[in-house]
């Protein structure tokens, strides 16, 4: 799927005047531009399907020492993204997300793992999405089943709008293989 630039350019133009405003006075004329080039952007991760992120960031290196007995795991924390709800529109910002997988055979590159969640980010989202989003991919990538993902999250729909409680986090995890069973190996992320 390809983002038309060209009706988000219409369609903030009708946005504006919606909101009472002029679309044509200096300081409003480019930006029906300005915000479809940033759509562009910031929901790149729209233009593909999971199974084609996995293969944009499917950097691995074999690592015979693991097997399926291992207790080795690999843990990222506090990777940077931000979304935008599907519910509102509405900025889901100061979020950081925590990845943990338990290798198979192969590792992935440190940076991919960063790199895809930030591609899962750039959608129109919901918090428990991205995680699934993030878990899937990593597995696709991996050949692990094992793995599990954290998530910590404000909501601008929450603290700007609608309850404005400017203080509340949203906290999703979703936990995949061994890490849905095993309260021992789950608690080693904490």
């Amino acid at each position: 799927m390809a983002i038309n630039k060209e009706l988000i350019k219409e369609s903030i133009r009708n946005i504006i005047i919606a909101l009472g405003d002029d679309p044509d006075r200096a300081g409003l004329l480019e930006t029906p531009d300005r915000v479809a080039r940033m759509y562009e952007e910031v929901f790149e991760g729209m233009n593909y399907s999971n199974a084609q992120i996995a293969d944009m960031f499917n950097k691995t290196f074999d690592e015979d020492y693991y097997d399926e007995d291992s207790q080795d795991l690999v843990f990222v924390k506090d990777i940077e993204v931000f979304s935008y709800c599907e519910h509102h529109l509405a900025l889901m910002y100061d979020m950081k997300v925590s990845v943990a997988y338990i290798p198979n055979g192969k590792v992935i590159g440190l940076s991919k793992i960063a790199r895809i969640a930030d591609m899962a980010a750039k959608r129109l989202q919901l918090q428990e999405r991205i995680g699934n989003d993030i878990a899937e991919i990593l597995q696709m990538v991996t050949g692990s089943e094992d793995v599990a993902v954290f998530i910590e999250a404000s909501h601008s729909c929450m603290t700007a709008r609608g309850i404005k409680n400017a203080g509340a986090r949203t906290h999703t995890q979703t936990l995949r293989g061994r890490f849905k069973t095993d309260s021992d190996l789950l608690a080693r992320l904490h």
